[in-house]
């Protein structure tokens, strides 16, 4: 399986994909999409540089958007406890996740959903920001930065037999594996196991490409899903409002 430094510096890349503004340098990794929605404007990785300092920075950088900080096992040891401290508000821990693509487990597609990659942008990007909260005022921006990613990014629409959008996912494959963005699942259609049909289907887009490795974030509550496919727990990212 692919090193955790190597699913680390995919998931960093994909976030990156959405920046418009300053990067800053592999000490103080930031990302600014301009979209209204706190995931997509944030920091990275915080390394050998003094927190009070970087935490200024950050605000600077990000100022006027909604933002987190990721601190993970590619931040320096109390990143954590110096955000806090500087007045970062804890928001949710997830999981990182990762799995040997030959290993997942079977994912069966729902009677009368049927799974294909989007064509329409608008339409995809309207669905998964239902689902996210992304504000309706927020999606013509996000539709713009989808636009504009220059890596390889497939993305998987499921389909009910009238046409609507119920489930959506990503793949995004960089540094030779491929981090899993954006599963969802319209909450009148949950429990219905479209969610783990959605990541079979890019599971299996990464198996006809001959990636061997998987990675995702995942929240407590999606975590269960992803454990029955094989999925495993190889660090935690906690996630700061500041």
């Amino acid at each position: 399986m692919e090193s955790i430094a190597g699913l680390l510096a995919a998931h960093r890349a994909y976030f990156l994909g959405w920046n418009v503004g300053e990067t800053g340098d592999p000490d103080l990794i930031t990302y600014r999409s301009e979209v209204p929605h706190a995931p997509l404007n944030g920091v990275l990785r915080l390394v050998g540089r003094d927190p009070a300092e970087a935490f200024a920075e950050a605000r600077r950088r990000l100022d006027g958007v909604p933002r987190v900080w990721w601190v993970g096992p590619d931040s320096d040891a109390g990143t954590a406890d110096a955000v806090v401290a500087l007045g970062a508000v804890p928001a949710i821990t997830l999981s990182f996740m990762a799995l040997p693509v030959d290993q997942a487990a079977a994912a069966p597609v729902p009677a009368g959903l049927h799974i294909a990659e989007a064509t329409d942008l608008d339409e995809f990007v309207t669905a998964y920001s239902r689902v996210s909260g992304i504000p309706p005022a927020g999606v013509p921006a996000t539709i713009a930065r989808e636009r504009s990613f220059d890596g390889t990014v497939v993305r998987l629409a499921g389909r009910l037999d009238d046409g609507q959008i119920v489930g959506t996912s990503v793949a995004w494959f960089s540094h030779g594996s491929v981090t899993l963005h954006y599963i969802g699942t319209r909450p009148e259609h949950r429990r219905r196991g479209i969610g783990a049909a959605m990541t079979g289907a890019a599971l299996d887009l990464a198996r006809e490409r001959g990636v061997a490795t998987a990675a995702l974030a995942a929240t407590p509550i999606a975590e269960p899903v992803y454990q029955r496919l094989g999925f495993r727990t190889v660090d935690t990212f906690q996630i700061f409002s500041f």
